[in-house]
């Protein structure tokens, strides 16, 4: 699959400290070694008890070390008791730590989906995702991952052919969608574009480092 870029320039690999045309600062991966920006990587912090925290917001008090935003990565990290040299302390961590993370970036996404719900930001529904689209393009496509295929299909192909490449993201179930919009399940919905389509889309192209995105799903093309 070709490499894809957000809409914004970020999430890029910076192989020096030149200069990397991005909103943020660059931070390098404790297990990699690599150069990203911020928002393709996890910031963790060490806790009292000398245990590694996830910082999902990276707002967390006390010194950071960065991992890359991917489920092999931060298990490597475990594995290698990599944030012991990243505190120059002994830290450990809990073995399942890359489930923490994701759970804890699912419940950022479904947050911003909550809020974009409640600033009526939010279209909801098979037909009425497909009739916003035939007259302005989405911020981002939702399309529940246990939805049918043939649903998937109808919506994307739609959206395809009006928009080129519609942003679609896939990989959140119909309860997940559900619980954020305040229903039992929800399988087709759309986020019109504004700062909170775009905070989601910062969290939601994290998640997908750590469970797996539909083919369709544009975020699982951008650069790891």
């Amino acid at each position: 699959m070709p490499t894809r870029r957000n809409d914004r320039g970020q999430r890029l690999k910076a192989s020096d400290t030149e200069e990397t045309h991005t909103d943020g600062p660059v931070r390098q991966c404790a297990v990699t070694r690599e150069s990203w920006t911020q928002d393709a990587l996890i910031r963790f912090v060490r806790s009292p008890d000398g245990m590694a925290v996830p910082d999902i917001a990276g707002k967390l008090p006390g010194r950071g070390a960065w991992v890359k935003a991917d489920r092999d990565t931060v298990d490597e990290a475990v594995k290698r008791g990599v944030f012991s040299r990243a505190f120059k302390q002994k830290t450990g961590a809990e073995a399942d730590l890359s489930d923490m993370v994701e759970r804890l970036l699912l419940q950022r996404c479904i947050n911003y989906l909550g809020m974009s719900r409640k600033a009526g930001d939010v279209v909801i529904g098979f037909d009425q995702v497909r009739a916003y689209l035939r007259g302005q393009a989405p911020g981002i496509l939702l399309e529940a991952s246990d939805g049918s295929e043939d649903g998937r299909n109808k919506v994307h192909f739609l959206a395809k052919a009006l928009y080129d490449m519609p942003q679609t993201a896939g990989a959140l179930s119909s309860a997940e969608l559900g619980m954020a919009f305040g229903r039992a399940h929800v399988i087709h919905a759309l986020l019109q574009p504004g700062a909170l389509c775009e905070a989601f889309k910062d969290a939601y192209w994290r998640l997908i480092g750590f469970r797996p995105a539909p083919e369709t799903d544009w975020f699982s093309g951008l650069e790891r």
